[in-house]
């Protein structure tokens, strides 16, 4: 272990909602991972005991609600849930108090904002702007309840996960924070390659190339999906989701349902990622994007549609010919099939050195 210049570990709780299959959850289990190597204590309190991922073993995890039923967002009861987060965390500091708060993702958000834990920084994942847009068409409800979640925030320190982010909410000043930094999102370079080279039996012999995400209007899959069918017909598409029956419905639609893969939740992506031809990412926004990083990490080409935020912060010097115009298939048909003869030089890719997992796991403690 390697401790940091005053020698003192420290106490860190990371909230989140849950541990489904997200990529908030995988980044804050990273953060954790590479804390407890520096020598610090974090631990991680979920609000439900909803579990995709394996429940970790190198730092303590904390349920709030045990019940497998129980949901945090109804309209009426953060309160409640604050006040048995409240109680939580006032048994775990019994015998040494937190050095530091992070919270996750809006439910979360909601409820810790509701709490007295200092110092919080809450972080954002995600374009605000275009999730209101989004929301905005599901009806005034879904509205009300997400402007609810970033009213929460207002007057709180946050951290945004990419630059873009930052700027966006600087520019629309939805939320008007006490503060606002940007930190990247933390990569465990090493530990991503040796996952890397595991063995999966269930790994197609074909050549293919790779979607990593849930089936989510904001991935496009009706976008990758046409492309796809402009792609050279020997090569088949791998989709690590959430809802395979449901992406082989929309597939068969774009005439590829036989030249579809879906596996379905994978707990390592990462040897899946490092066998494609490629790594596509067709979305309409994102909040950095990681699977373009963890691409690169795998040696695997990332093509990508010049979304908000963070794909043209990651894909720099000669990767950013694979940046596309979004919700155009036949732009991003084309950069599939130059990824297949370009050469790129993935190894030094400027993105590697500022998401180093140390590097990361420092700036958050700088916020102590």
């Amino acid at each position: 272990m390697e401790f940091d210049s005053d020698n003192k570990s420290k106490r860190i709780a990371i909230f989140i909602d849950a541990l489904s299959g997200g990529g908030a959850e995988k980044v804050m289990m990273s953060l954790a991972r590479e804390l407890v190597k520096l020598g610090h204590q974090p631990e991680l309190i979920v609000l439900t005991n909803r579990f995709d991922y394996d429940k970790p073993s190198e730092y303590p995890v904390h349920i709030l609600y045990q019940g497998d039923k129980v949901k945090v967002n109804g309209w009426f009861d953060k309160n409640k849930h604050a006040k048995q987060l409240t109680n939580l965390i006032e048994q775990l500091q019994s015998t040494s108090k937190y050095d530091l708060f992070l919270s996750n993702l809006d439910d979360c958000n909601r409820i810790v904002s509701a709490c007295n834990f200092s110092p919080c920084y809450y972080i954002v994942h995600n374009s605000i702007e275009e999730t209101v847009r989004r929301t905005r068409r599901l009806g005034p409800l879904k509205l009300a309840y997400l402007n609810q979640c970033l009213d929460a925030l207002n007057g709180k320190h946050l951290i945004t996960v990419s630059k873009g982010i930052e700027r966006e909410i600087k520019q629309y000043q939805r939320i008007k924070p006490a503060s606002i930094n940007t930190i990247y999102n933390p990569v465990d370079v090493a530990r991503t390659q040796q996952l890397a080279k595991e063995e999966d039996y269930d790994i197609p012999k074909d050549k293919y190339f790779i979607h990593v995400g849930r089936l989510a209007k904001q991935k496009r899959h009706d976008i990758l999906f046409e492309a796809f069918s402009e792609v050279d017909e020997q090569y088949k598409l791998v989709c690590l989701c959430n809802k395979p029956n449901k992406a082989l419905k929309l597939a068969d639609k774009y005439g590829i349902k036989e030249r579809l893969i879906v596996p379905g939740f994978k707990q390592n992506p990462y040897n899946w990622i490092a066998n494609a031809e490629a790594l596509v990412l067709s979305s309409d926004f994102e909040g950095l994007g990681m699977v373009l990083i963890e691409a690169i990490v795998c040696h695997t080409v990332p093509v990508s549609t010049i979304c908000p935020h963070g794909p043209d912060e990651i894909l720099l010097d000669d990767l950013a010919t694979n940046l596309v115009k979004m919700r155009d298939p036949s732009a991003l048909a084309k950069a599939l099939n130059n990824a297949l003869t370009a050469e790129y030089n993935l190894k030094n890719a400027p993105i590697l050195s500022m998401v180093r997992a140390e590097k990361i796991a420092r700036q958050y403690l700088k916020l102590i």
